[in-house]
């Protein structure tokens, strides 16, 4: 029999709406998988279980009626930590944060509470979210449900580790560098970062996207429609836009020019596992009429680096707002990469964020050639979850970044997408990248390699069910 919790987030509504299905009957279906995993995975802070059946017992009542409150009444739906709901502690994953109730929501929270979803659970994140790792100085230590002694990737560790472990069907992560892509890729869902300020965002910051983290890609497409609206907190929110989100079929890609990147330039070298599985995915569109062809990096080695000179630059300035107690509590892997920033005079962080320019102008120049990226999520299968990053060496913190951060820095919509799994079952991502504001097309694409690919059948699950 097929329990409530392998039903997808439209499935999960037809049956609200036929009746079939309750709320709270989902809902004690959550509840029971989340006691059961998350002594395991660590996935959740500022869960309320108690303020979540009420809210499923009320949207019980409503379909009953035939009076839904909003699109995703009765949904069960979880939040990054980082992104705010009005009352609840924002720590930023570290315990040099002085907790105080967030005095409103941010705007993808206000959005999905107007649509009548169930926010139940905040989601980890490392320390100020500057680790692809479920490791915090806050949270406990969130692991991959796939193997609890790996690592679920980051930033947004939390929110993969519940799509997979099954804590409802619908997460929202942010992304600076391919925080939501990055642990989409290890966890083995579909994680979507979209145009800069297609979700707005707030506060926003150069490169900052939101974006859901699901099990299949029509969840995405379903989480945009609300996800998508414009807030006027976020000034790079962008002009409402007419865009059928779940128009997701019949695409044909003969023709379709796909740029098949295998070398990012610098950082970590390509795994065989994971290249194997992206040119194997990259042939299933070349079967199908697409023109696929390699192409080179866009991003070196002066990038990266001058990226990664900004951003201690700006952490370190950050960090001498608090005091010296203060910022002993942060992870010390974390406060030694920020301290370098201390020897970065300003002419070198301006410098450096200038890199971020030159990636836009790479990314730009790339797309005259073509009309789609496929790439590796992460270049490599997995690691420790103890470990801070995938080198788990603050003097080389982005080398699992390249594949990831230019589509960040040029705006562009990008998608990681389960392609297989290593030869220790462990999930491997595609990546599939688009030119700016062609969110649906890249959607759209990933929805034509899910029904090539079919369903993940296999989900983790606690001991005592598996």
């Amino acid at each position: 029999m097929t329990s409530p919790l392998d039903l997808t987030a439209v499935d999960l509504l037809g049956a609200f709406r036929a009746r079939t299905l309750s709320p709270l009957e989902y809902w004690d279906a959550v509840e029971q998988r989340i006691a059961a995993f998350e002594p395991v995975i660590a996935a959740l802070y500022a869960y309320d279980p108690e303020d979540a059946r009420r809210a499923a017992m009320a949207a019980t009542e409503r379909w009953a009626m035939g009076r839904p409150n909003g699109r995703l009444d009765g949904l069960p739906v979880t939040l990054k930590e980082l992104i705010a709901t009005q009352g609840v502690p924002v720590p930023l994953g570290t315990r040099a944060t002085t907790l105080a109730p967030a005095p409103a929501d941010a705007p993808a929270a206000a959005r999905l509470r107007e649509d009548g979803a169930i926010l139940f659970a905040k989601t980890t994140c490392p320390d100020y979210g500057m680790l692809s790792s479920g490791l915090s100085s806050f949270h406990r230590l969130s692991r991959n449900p796939w193997d609890p002694a790996t690592n679920p990737g980051g930033s947004s560790a939390g929110a993969g580790a519940a799509a997979a472990a099954g804590y409802g069907p619908i997460h929202v992560g942010t992304d600076i560098g391919g925080s939501v892509r990055l642990p989409a890729g290890c966890t083995g869902v579909f994680g979507f970062k979209p145009s800069q300020g297609r979700i707005p965002v707030d506060p926003y910051y150069v490169g900052r996207c939101a974006g859901p983290m699901t099990r299949t890609v029509a969840d995405a497409a379903l989480a945009m429609e609300t996800l998508a609206r414009s807030d006027w907190r976020d000034g790079t929110s962008l002009p409402p836009a007419a865009i059928e989100w779940q128009a997701l079929g019949g695409l044909d890609v003969s023709g379709l020019r796909i740029g098949l990147m295998l070398d990012a330039g610098c950082g970590l070298p390509l795994d065989d596992e994971v290249r194997e599985a992206v040119v194997s995915a990259a042939r299933r569109f070349e079967a199908a009429g697409a023109v696929v062809e390699e192409v080179g990096p866009v991003l070196t080695r002066a990038m990266l680096d001058g990226l990664d000179d900004f951003w201690r630059a700006r952490f370190w300035g950050e960090m001498l707002k608090l005091d010296e107690a203060a910022r002993d509590t942060i992870l010390p892997y974390i406060l030694d990469w920020a301290k370098a920033g201390e020897r970065i005079s300003g002419v070198a962080a301006v410098a450096g964020f200038d890199q971020t320019m030159a990636m836009r102008r790479a990314c730009g120049a790339l797309f005259q050639r073509v009309d789609m990226v496929l790439s590796p999520t992460n270049p490599i299968v997995s690691y420790p979850a103890e470990w801070a990053s995938p080198t788990n060496d603050p003097a080389r913190p982005f080398e699992h970044i390249a594949f990831t951060v230019p589509w960040n820095m040029s705006d562009q919509p990008a998608a990681s997408i389960n392609c297989g799994f290593s030869r220790t079952g462990m999930p491997i991502g595609l990546q599939i990248v688009g030119p700016r504001f062609a969110d649906l097309d890249v959607l759209r694409l990933s929805h034509l390699y899910e029904t090539w690919r079919g369903p993940i059948r296999d989900w983790p699950a606690p001991r005592a069910e598996a």
